[in-house]
């Protein structure tokens, strides 16, 4: 088992590297300065070509890539992000300020999700072809299939316009300061109800179909039939044979939906404006902020790199004939 950790480790630290060259050399052949971006444009209604040479020193943006990415790793081994472009602050404050909410709305959604997703997908399973199995798969797949900032729309128009049932703009109401602590949970989560369910929908969409295949695959083995032989009841066999067994899978899956939910709150939490970072991504992309865009990328690696080894660690453990693969 430790050698597949080392392995694993090991395998992980060039992935992490690649991914940050990567983004830093896409980042710097992208058109545009944040130098001619900080001075308001460059040319005749801009900064003069003296005041943009100064800028782009300040910004170490004449030096060659790979010194400028030896200088940022140096940096990023000592958790130093630098200074934001745009405003000067810290960036790791700046992504402080963005993580808790958008932390925070992956983790509620998750949780939510798979509470939907065990007793609809058990049911389905235990009832295949009959008509609410055939609802049930139905649904799953045209949610499956809105994409979510069209779903984004829909919600804002019907449930946060039409209806008026919930807020459809920030994380907070003007007056969140004036309000009890019970008033404060009941506005936070109001707000968070629009974005998560844009969040929530695709993914029980996605799950509900692949739980209910693994399990009805789990429900044929024979040790299945040998529990229902030796007369346990089928609550029993649920619990304590199908349901791990179903689950296991799952520790895969858990890989790829962290991804999804940050790699799809871009477009989300700019259209709900949600002080997230997404929100914060986009605007750093828009101000031409090299070092919050940076940090970000890191970040958002070693959160996904670390997801991704704690699943595969954690299958190894399920089950261990993935450690000899």
């Amino acid at each position: 088992m430790w050698h597949y950790i080392l392995k694993r480790i090991l395998l992980t630290i060039p992935t992490f590297v690649g991914i940050v060259l990567l983004t830093f050399l896409l980042i710097h052949q992208a058109p545009g300065s944040p130098a001619t971006g900080s001075a308001g444009g460059f040319g005749e209604s801009g900064v003069s070509a003296a005041d943009h040479a100064r800028l782009r020193a300040q910004f170490e943006l004449d030096a060659p890539v790979i010194v400028r990415f030896g200088h940022w790793m140096k940096r990023v081994v000592c958790f130093d992000f630098g200074q934001s472009f745009a405003d000067g602050r810290p960036v790791s404050q700046r992504i402080a300020e963005r993580l808790v909410p958008t932390l925070t709305l992956t983790f509620a959604i998750i949780v939510i999700a798979f509470a939907i997703v065990i007793p609809i997908a058990t049911y389905a399973a235990t009832h295949p072809g009959q008509p609410v199995d055939k609802v049930i798969l139905a649904a799953c797949v045209g949610f499956y299939a809105i994409p979510p900032y069209i779903l984004g729309m829909i919600l804002i128009l019907l449930v946060g316009v039409a209806l008026n049932w919930f807020p459809f703009a920030g994380l907070t109401s003007d007056n969140f300061a004036d309000l009890s602590t019970w008033q404060k949970l009941k506005d936070v989560i109001s707000h968070s109800a629009l974005i998560g369910s844009c969040f929530l929908i695709p993914l029980v969409a996605y799950l509900v179909p692949f739980v209910r295949a693994t399990m009805l695959s789990v429900l044929k083995e024979d040790f299945v039939r040998a529990a229902h032989a030796r007369g346990l009841s089928h609550r029993r066999v649920m619990l304590r044979h199908v349901l791990p067994n179903t689950l296991r899978p799952l520790l895969t899956v858990m890989g790829l939906i962290v991804p999804a939910v940050l790699g799809g709150s871009v477009v989300l939490e700019v259209m709900f404006s949600w002080p997230g970072m997404g929100r914060l991504l986009f605007e750093s992309i828009h101000d031409r902020d090299y070092p919050v865009i940076m940090g970000m990328t890191v970040l958002t690696a070693m959160v996904v790199l670390g997801v991704t080894l704690v699943v595969d660690l954690l299958y190894a453990w399920a089950d261990p004939r993935v450690r000899y693969a």
